[in-house]
């Protein structure tokens, strides 16, 4: 018993620690240390519902591409736990053509509005001011973002 809670007590305290992060828009450790694939499987782990998880990005991207697109599954994730009521999410990232995609989607209640909220509209902010774009889907049955950036030496 004692060593559950001190296990959870430690997911605990990782969790506060990446929160912290988020909120002062610091590069994650697990971004900066060991790149976007085990920095997205470290945010799969940590949610609320189950997470497939398909990263196909082989090497190590400039620092505000993976910046960016761990704040896309990030936010994303965030707002499928609190409003969603889904039972999965699919999260995909892939790098072709030097560009980068990712695609969170979720089976959901749908009818997002990125307008009722500043999360998704500040990820377009900075996907597009990185020369990106980002789309957000929602009929009912589910809700699907894609984040396109750039692969580029910034």
């Amino acid at each position: 018993m004692a060593r559950l809670l001190y296990d959870v007590a430690s997911d605990i305290e990782e969790v506060l620690h990446e929160l912290r992060e988020l909120a002062r828009g610091l590069r994650p450790a697990m971004l900066a240390e060991g790149g976007l694939r085990p920095a997205l499987r470290g945010l799969a782990r940590r949610a609320p519902i189950p997470v497939r998880l398909d990263v196909r990005v082989d090497d190590r991207l400039p620092e505000l591409i993976e910046v960016a697109a761990y704040y896309v599954v990030a936010e994303a994730l965030t707002n499928v736990a609190k409003h969603a009521h889904a039972s999965a999410v699919d999260v995909g990232v892939t790098a072709r053509d030097a560009a980068l995609t990712v695609t969170v989607a979720d089976d959901g209640v749908g009818r997002a509005d990125p307008g009722r909220g500043s999360g998704l509209l500040g990820l377009r902010d900075r996907v597009e001011a990185l020369g990106g774009t980002m789309s957000i889907t929602s009929p009912p049955g589910g809700t699907t973002v894609i984040a396109t950036l750039p692969i580029t030496r910034l």
